[in-house]
C-alpha cells in the first residue's frame, strides 16, 4: 500500500517543489511564462482547492500530431498539468517497485533500448545462440488509451491506495476526460496517463507471468512480445490472452497486428526489425526521420535520431543523413 497522506501530498512546499520540476524546458512556453507571472496566487489558490477538496480539472485544448502515425493529443491547461506533475511524482516510486522487471514503457532507466536489449537477450537464450528455431508472437492492444476503462482503474487503485482523498483526487484527473462514452478512455497529453496505462497493464503483465508462467515476455506500453522454441505454445496462448485482456480489462488485439514468427524471419517491435545477428530501423520510421531531416533541423533533433539510430545497423542511413558530421 502507498504510505503516503493526502495532506503530506499537497502542501505548499511540495507544490513549489513541483512547479520547479514542471518548469524544465518550459520556460519559453506563453502559458506558463502567464502562469508564473501570478505564481504566488495560482500556487495558493491551487493549495486552498486541494485542502477544501473544492478542486475541480479544466477542460483540455486538442491537436493532432503524427508520431508516425495520427494521435490526437489533449493539453491540460498549466494550473492542471502540475496537479498531474505533483500525483507522478508521489505515485511513480512505489508502483515502480511492483511492477514487473520486462514492463518499460514510461519507466526511469527502462527505456526502449533496455527493451531492445532484453529482446535480444531472450532471443538468444530462447534459440540457444541462433542454433535452434525461435518463434515470437507479438501483439498490440487495440486503440489502448482510448479504450482504458475508469470504473476498473479506479478499483485497481483502491487496491495500492489506502487514502480515500489520494484516491479522490486521482479521480479527479481520471474522470477528468473520456473519448466514445463516459467512463472510458485516457488523454494521451497527461504525464498522469503514462503511470496509470501502466498500473491498469500491471493487471495483465501479473496474469502473464503469476498465472500463465510465461518466461519470455516484453511489453511496452500497448505492444507484448512472448518468444518462445514451441510454436503451437505460442498458438495455445493467443486465446488466454484474449481472453484476460477481454475479460478483465475491457481490451482488444488489434486483428492486424497480431502474428507469430520466427525470429530469422524478422520481427517487427518497437521502430526495429530484429534479426538474429542485426537488427533493421524499420521502414516508417527511417521515412519519418529522412522527412524531419530534410529542412535544417535543430540540434536537439539531430541528438534525438543520432541516439535512436545508434542502436542499429545505420551507418548507410547515418551516412546518408550526415548525421556523423553535426557536432
Amino acid at each position: 500500500m502507498l504510505a503516503h497522506t493526502y495532506n503530506s501530498i499537497i502542501r505548499i512546499e511540495n507544490l513549489l517543489l513541483t512547479w520547479e520540476k514542471f518548469l524544465r524546458r518550459k520556460r519559453s512556453k506563453k502559458d506558463v511564462i502567464r502562469f508564473q507571472a501570478e505564481l504566488t496566487t495560482n500556487i495558493v489558490s491551487l493549495y486552498r482547492d486541494l485542502k477544501n477538496k473544492t478542486y475541480v480539472h479544466g477542460t483540455y485544448s486538442a491537436f493532432n500530431v503524427s508520431d508516425p502515425k495520427p494521435r490526437n493529443i489533449h493539453k491540460a491547461t498549466v494550473r492542471d498539468r502540475v496537479l498531474h506533475h505533483l500525483i507522478y511524482k508521489e505515485l511513480y516510486p512505489h508502483f515502480h517497485t511492483i511492477f514487473i522487471y520486462d514492463s518499460y514503457s514510461c519507466r526511469r532507466k527502462k527505456g526502449t533500448h533496455r527493451a531492445l536489449d532484453r529482446f535480444r537477450d531472450f532471443a538468444r537464450k530462447v534459440s540457444q545462440n541462433h542454433t535452434q528455431k525461435c518463434f515470437v508472437i507479438k501483439c498490440d492492444i487495440k486503440k489502448f488509451f482510448a479504450n482504458i476503462d475508469h470504473g476498473v482503474l479506479v478499483k485497481i487503485l483502491e487496491r495500492h491506495i489506502a487514502d480515500p482523498d489520494i484516491r479522490w483526487l486521482i479521480n479527479q484527473v481520471i474522470l477528468s476526460f473520456h473519448t466514445t462514452a463516459p467512463g472510458v478512455g485516457l488523454p494521451l497529453g497527461n504525464l498522469t496517463s503514462q503511470l496509470l496505462v501502466n498500473v491498469y497493464m500491471h493487471e495483465f503483465d501479473m496474469h502473464v507471468k503469476q498465472e500463465l508462467r510465461v518466461k519470455y515476455y516484453i511489453r511496452y506500453a500497448d505492444d507484448f512480445v512472448i518468444l518462445s522454441r514451441d510454436q503451437k505454445y505460442l498458438q495455445d496462448i493467443l486465446p488466454k490472452l484474449q481472453t484476460f485482456l477481454k475479460e478483465k480489462l475491457g481490451l482488444t488485439l488489434h486483428e492486424n497486428k497480431v502474428y507469430i514468427k520466427t525470429y530469422a524471419s524478422g520481427v517487427d517491435f518497437l521502430d526495429w526489425v530484429h534479426f538474429p545477428y542485426h537488427r533493421q530501423i524499420r521502414t516508417t520510421t527511417k521515412r519519418k526521420i529522412v522527412r524531419m531531416m530534410k529542412w535544417y533541423p535543430k540540434r536537439e533533433t539531430i541528438s534525438s535520431y543520432r541516439g535512436l539510430l545508434g542502436h542499429g545497423d545505420t551507418h548507410t542511413l547515418q551516412r546518408h543523413l550526415n548525421i556523423t558530421s553535426y557536432t
